[in-house]
């Protein structure tokens, strides 16, 4: 596409992947009567949000998924969503003390005296991830809990590492500890830190689709009319002329577009740009591999908490999570699913390990927690993905928060989490996409009366 080529207002908006995000941004628009052409690469909707069963009765929601009430209502799906009753999180130390979040924190006293020390004593900003834990938290939390979890989630000195990373834990102690009071209160599950972009209060709990969260996607997409989404379309260039979007190539085609909004991973935006070098910086922008290791077994209730971290580097995973806590009709009556988030790199002897081995790995972890873990084991289904967290490191952290500002290129717009390259989840997707969408849908009207 050259040659000086305009937009015309019958142009349509492009959005590049059929995601949440993109989902969203493809109704919000449709919705305000602006054209709208969804591109997914893949033969189905969803992304990382799909789900799966097995022949056993198990279900599986690949990708890590926290849904409210609130963000159900929004996306017309209330009605195929249960409360979940339960959720919870707990720390287990390297000497085997478990600690319940926030209620096991708060009655040591060791932590609680560092915690005010650090409130009070506030020196200098701080340079890493480690460092604005103590600040917050107190140096105590920092380097016994926050520091060892942070380089088992990462696969890196926690050093390394941006102080946004812990940016999102902001709901403070004492707000923490009153949410945390109304969900006992009330036998539902209120949402604590899952988002910042609107308020959290004790009339947001989690729910969950009972039919897993790809019926969730399913509704979304039927809210859009067929001609919207075009499956197996790759978007293979973003034509840029003037440091403005002027068009997409898809499957060889080229068509005119009046913007395009992205889900791709920043990484690969640099790739996908043609005609501009203004974004050949996200090129360094890492994203954190995992191996996700779903054991089958029988039993229920073997760990702490629905979810528990590890400071132990030692073991070969730093957080296990076992979902049917709180929402027990994902695995058959006395069954459930135990899965490991273990680190990997691509290509690494984690990620080319087989299943079974990995299995191994994982059960022999688990064999002081659960000493007759291997009896139990039913069977395991595991997911690698190549981006499961942005990676914020210290050495592109400038970069990083400049592009939080935007993309510099006129009618390009990142969205969702790849896209803007943020540890957001759901619910916080969704409103920054709306937001997105207002913001470009003021930006065309503004472009229509200069034309």
């Amino acid at each position: 596409m050259g040659g000086g080529v305009r937009r015309h207002d019958s142009a349509p908006v492009a959005i590049i992947g059929g995601g949440l995000a993109g989902l969203v941004a493809a109704r919000e628009l449709t919705r305000r009567d602006i054209p709208t052409i969804l591109y997914e690469a893949s033969d189905s909707l969803g992304g990382l949000a799909r789900t799966v069963r097995d022949e056993y009765g198990f279900s599986f929601d690949f990708g890590a998924h926290f849904i409210t009430n609130r963000l159900a209502a929004e996306l017309g799906a209330g009605d195929l969503c249960v409360t979940v009753p339960r959720y919870g999180e707990a720390v287990v130390t390297a000497d085997g003390t478990t600690y319940h979040y926030p209620m096991g924190f708060v009655r040591n006293p060791r932590f609680v005296a560092d915690l005010l020390r650090a409130r009070l004593v506030r020196d200098r900003p701080a340079s890493n991830a480690v460092e604005e834990m103590a600040t917050s938290y107190g140096s105590a939390m920092a380097n016994e809990i926050a520091g060892p979890i942070l380089e088992g989630w990462s696969g890196l000195d926690p050093r390394l590492l941006s102080p946004a990373v812990v940016e999102k834990l902001d709901e403070g102690v004492l707000k923490t500890l009153w949410l945390k009071t109304a969900g006992w209160a009330t036998r539902r599950a209120v949402a604590v830190g899952y988002t910042r972009e609107v308020p959290s209060s004790a009339k947001v709990w989690h729910v969950y689709p009972r039919e897993g969260v790809g019926s969730l996607i399913g509704r979304l997409a039927s809210t859009l009319n067929e001609d919207v989404i075009r499956l197996s379309s790759p978007v293979q260039r973003i034509h840029i002329e003037d440091e403005t979007v002027r068009g997409v190539t898809v499957n060889g085609e080229t068509q005119e577009v009046a913007a395009a909004m992205s889900t791709a991973p920043v990484h690969v935006l640099p790739k996908l740009v043609e005609g501009t070098d203004s974004l050949d910086y996200l090129a360094r922008f890492r994203y954190r591999p995992m191996v996700f290791v779903n054991l089958l077994l029988e039993g229920r209730g073997l760990i702490p908490d629905v979810v528990v971290w590890y400071t132990d580097r030692r073991l070969p995973f730093f957080r296990l999570t076992e979902t049917p806590l709180s929402m027990p009709w994902i695995a058959p009556q006395g069954k459930t699913t135990l899965m490991a988030d273990i680190c990997a790199d691509v290509g690494d002897e984690i990620w080319t390990a087989d299943d079974a081995d990995l299995a191994d790995l994982v059960l022999d972890g688990l064999s002081e927690t659960i000493p007759d873990v291997r009896h139990r084991f039913l069977g395991v289904r595991v997911l690698r993905t190549p981006l499961a967290y942005p990676l914020f490191l210290n050495e592109y952290e400038a970069d990083r928060r400049r592009f939080s500002r935007g993309t510099g290129i006129s009618g390009l717009y990142s969205i969702g989490r790849n896209g803007e390259f943020a540890h957001i989840l759901m619910e916080d997707v969704y409103w920054r996409t709306k937001a997105k969408v207002r913001l470009l849908t003021a930006d065309l009207a503004v472009t229509s009366t200069r034309v």
